[in-house]
């Protein structure tokens, strides 16, 4: 007979709408601490102050106005938080310099939350035999090493973006 694995219960994740996000303007502190209230159910997705003005310095979002963060630098900022394991910096802003040739961060911000959130969602299960669940790590791993090396591949011929080592 096989053992049944009890998985944790997570409740369906739900990335903010590009129109919830605050766009009345947040501090540095308060952009982090956002960004990683809505990433907190996430394991290993947060963001630190220090992170932020990293980003600011290397021009992948914008200069803060009046020292306050908007809408689209926080959108920005949760794109970042979110691919930061797959992408290099300079891949990320390779992406963004295209994504703002060919659309708003609005339009960008719904495309990639529709996405990630369909990704993430889908296939949740609260218990698993154990020989199903090792099968399903199996194949996880799986695809995640080759879509890296895909993107990887699809970055290096659009942008030459540089393979992480």
């Amino acid at each position: 007979m096989k053992r049944k694995t009890e998985m944790p219960i997570r409740k369906e994740f739900h990335l903010p709408t590009y129109k919830e996000i605050p766009n009345v303007g947040l501090y540095l502190d308060q952009t982090s601490k956002y960004i990683n209230e809505v990433l907190s159910d996430l394991p290993d997705m947060k963001i630190t102050n220090s992170m932020i003005a990293n980003y600011v310095k290397k021009k992948l979002i914008a200069n803060p106005v009046r020292k306050q963060y908007g809408r689209d630098q926080i959108a920005y900022l949760i794109f970042i938080t979110l691919s930061k394991s797959a992408l290099s910096l300079d891949d990320a802003a390779a992406l963004f310099e295209l994504q703002k040739s060919s659309c708003s961060a609005e339009e960008a911000y719904a495309y990639f939350r529709e996405g990630f959130e369909k990704a993430l969602n889908e296939g949740q299960s609260t218990e698993r035999d154990q020989d199903d669940m090792l099968k399903s790590l199996t194949l996880k791993i799986i695809s995640t090493v080759v879509s890296n090396i895909r993107l990887q591949e699809l970055l290096q011929s659009t942008f030459g973006g540089k393979i992480k080592e």
